[in-house]
């Protein structure tokens, strides 16, 4: 199988093309400049560029398309709700099209879980009803609907896959920055009555992307892809402690007191004009619940997450792990 990737120097698209390359197929890379990969075909083109996208698709029998803008810690939606329309949307279903011209038999799309909006109030699914908050989940959400809508026009076979807060070795998300802050000795005990959130790791991320580029029930389908088992941010505290060979912690500091905390940082960065570490949002990811289900890419494609917390933080860490 011959597989375009764009976001192939990223951290999840670089695994994939390692995977895809042990397995057998022609992986090309879609990259920007003059970057190159050892050993991988590339074909430089920005996102914006139609005409180096269609060059990038000609002769391909799949695309992963992993690129995209992710929302940065700190940078409110005013900021980049342009980015996030023009590269994780327009691009997105410009690049759908020119691959349905170029005769591209599948479209893997990663998408994320911000693309169905949460209340926290349940474990959701693929039928919930709720719309997506802020302009990244926005953005995700309407390529999502561009991408199936060019599917079903087509004939060409389009996945989304909806994942969960992806983590592992090279990420930069929320769960490395926790790490980063234990590692330095001042990220506070949270409270054990934090709720679970879902998470998953990069290598479940990409395995489950290979099982969407052949499985013959993929096309025209949208899936959850998260760990089974979701975590609180204590839970996630204590592995990472565990793994750095840190102390256990003790009760933690009270809820009620994180949320105030939160609420006067909001204030804060009202008077100051800037956006503070500490405040409302922040506090919300590490107190609420934000659950996702995975049971139809189980029970339609036979895949499961399969890292364990322990050993994904371990890798995460650089300590090792077990591949998925």
């Amino acid at each position: 199988m011959k597989v375009l990737v764009t976001g192939a120097s990223g951290f999840i698209g670089g695994r994939l093309i390692g995977r895809l390359t042990a397995a057998a197929c022609k992986p090309r890379a879609l990259v920007r400049g003059s970057l190159s990969l050892p050993g991988v075909e590339c074909v430089s083109a920005a996102l914006e560029d139609a005409e180096g996208l269609q060059r990038a698709c000609r002769g391909m029998d799949a695309i992963v398309h992993c690129a995209g803008h992710a929302h940065a810690f700190g940078e409110g939606d005013g900021q980049s709700g342009d980015l996030h329309r023009k590269i994780n949307y327009e691009a997105t279903a410009r690049l759908a099209e020119l691959a349905a011209r170029e005769g591209v038999s599948r479209f893997v799309f990663l998408s994320s879980v911000k693309a169905a909006g949460h209340d926290g109030k349940a474990v959701y699914d693929e039928l919930c009803q709720i719309p997506p908050v802020g302009a990244y989940g926005e953005s995700k959400r309407m390529a999502e609907t561009a991408l199936q809508e060019c599917g079903r026009r087509t004939g060409m076979g389009t996945v989304v896959l909806r994942l969960a807060m992806t983590y592992g070795r090279g990420g930069r998300g929320n769960l490395e920055r926790m790490a980063a802050a234990i590692r330095a000795g001042w990220f506070p005990p949270l409270p054990r009555t934090a709720a679970p959130r879902s998470v998953l790791h990069v290598d479940d991320a990409v395995s489950a992307t290979l099982v969407a580029l052949v499985h013959e029930r993929a096309p025209g389908r949208s899936f959850i892809v998260a760990d089974p088992v979701a975590y609180s941010a204590r839970q996630l505290q204590d592995a990472i402690r565990h793994a750095l060979g840190l102390s256990e912690l003790g009760r933690g500091m009270p809820a009620g007191l994180l949320r105030l905390a939160g609420a006067l940082g909001d204030g804060a960065g009202r008077l100051a004009g800037l956006c503070l570490p500490l405040r409302s949002e922040v506090v919300g990811r590490l107190l609420d619940a934000e659950c996702y289900s995975s049971d139809r890419i189980r029970a339609e494609l036979g895949w499961q997450a399969r890292m364990g917390l322990r050993d994904g933080i371990a890798e995460m860490l650089g300590q090792g792990g077990v591949q998925a």
